[in-house]
């Protein structure tokens, strides 16, 4: 190999290893969270809710009490299909 060859190889390899040390995201570092940031304040309504004394309006108590244990209770015991007959009529 020639000198001139060896120096274009130095001179290539120091390049790609100067290469290596520079910022290759700036922008995307300086923007990072951003998205789920956007995300979660979308998300919230009414930053200053937990503030508010007025009562939240919608079902009473009872009735949501009362639905809450039907759908629970239709887990646990599910209701029984009627026996399907073979002979058809």
């Amino acid at each position: 190999m020639g000198s001139n060859t060896i120096r274009k190889l130095l001179l290539g390899t120091c390049c790609a290893a100067l290469l290596g040390c520079a910022p290759a995201t700036p922008r995307w570092d300086r923007e990072f969270g951003n998205a789920v940031r956007a995300n979660l304040s979308a998300q919230v309504l009414d930053p200053a809710a937990s503030a508010s004394t007025d009562p939240v309006a919608g079902i009473d108590g009872h009735a949501a009490r009362a639905a809450h244990e039907r759908y629970q209770r239709s887990y646990a015991r599910p209701e029984a299909e009627p026996a399907r007959s073979l002979v058809t009529q």
